[in-house]
């Protein structure tokens, strides 16, 4: 999983918590949690450490929600030096989460656990 990063450390490990959710739900073997700025590891780090402990394809996942500047220009050049450093590991990179109809049904949800009470209304923004 690859986000942002954020100088508030809960958030940052909101998303630890949900890539080990993803790692258990899939099955996977070899899962870490990488960040573009304010956290780490970097994806450089993470990257590293999965090839050093065997990884020969990498599923990068962005846990962003739309096609912004870091998944246009960033990513892209992080992922092409990574390429180049570990020529034996193959890197996907999926889209973000824009698209996705789960997301549709999360933000409805989120709405209604507001109209419903499950949540204060002045949150659900």
């Amino acid at each position: 999983m690859f986000a942002h990063g954020s100088t508030v450390e809960e958030a940052n490990e909101g998303v630890r918590a949900l890539t080990s959710e993803v790692a258990q739900r899939g099955h996977f073997q070899l899962v870490d949690t990488a960040f573009l700025d304010c956290a780490r590891p970097t994806l450089s780090e993470s990257v590293t450490g999965m090839a050093a402990g065997g990884a020969t394809e990498i599923v990068v996942v962005p846990f962003f929600l739309t096609l912004g500047i870091h998944l246009r220009r960033d990513l892209p050049e992080i992922v092409d030096q990574l390429r180049s450093k570990h020529p034996q590991v193959t890197i996907h990179v999926t889209s973000p989460l824009e698209g996705h109809p789960a997301l549709i049904d999360a933000m409805l949800a989120r709405a209604l656990e507001a109209l419903t009470g499950g949540m204060s209304a002045r949150t659900a923004g």
